[in-house]
């Protein structure tokens, strides 16, 4: 099972963006069963969890991103998102979509460019 992401794009320091994920291939009772989150990778840097939510919907969040990035699941859609508000240059990355633990095949991601 591999997910497709999609949203990123090109915005400006304090702009938003709304990323989206699918994970079409899974069965909707073992996409369900995982803490899905999503993680980010800047270059040159190791790829880091920014944001996780059960299929409950608790979610939590890196302290970078906590207060700026909201993370949401559809489980009978078996759709991630991700809404960034508030973003930081430092927010440039390829963002991708799994479970905490990475035990899906990891997608080609999407990637996210704010300017200064």
């Amino acid at each position: 099972v591999q997910p497709v992401e999609s949203g990123g794009g090109l915005v400006q320091a304090g702009g938003s963006l709304r990323l989206s994920c699918t994970f079409s291939g899974a069965i909707t009772s073992v996409f369900n069963s995982y803490i899905m989150g999503w993680y980010r990778q800047a270059p040159g840097k190791q790829r880091e969890l920014v944001a996780t939510a059960t299929r409950l919907k608790s979610t939590n969040y890196a302290d970078s991103v906590k207060g700026r990035f909201t993370i949401d699941r559809d489980n009978a859609r078996k759709r991630l998102y991700l809404q960034m508000n508030s973003l930081k240059p430092e927010d440039t990355a390829v963002y991708y979509c799994n479970s905490e633990t990475g035990d899906f095949a990891w997608g080609q991601g999407t990637q996210g460019t704010v300017s200064s």
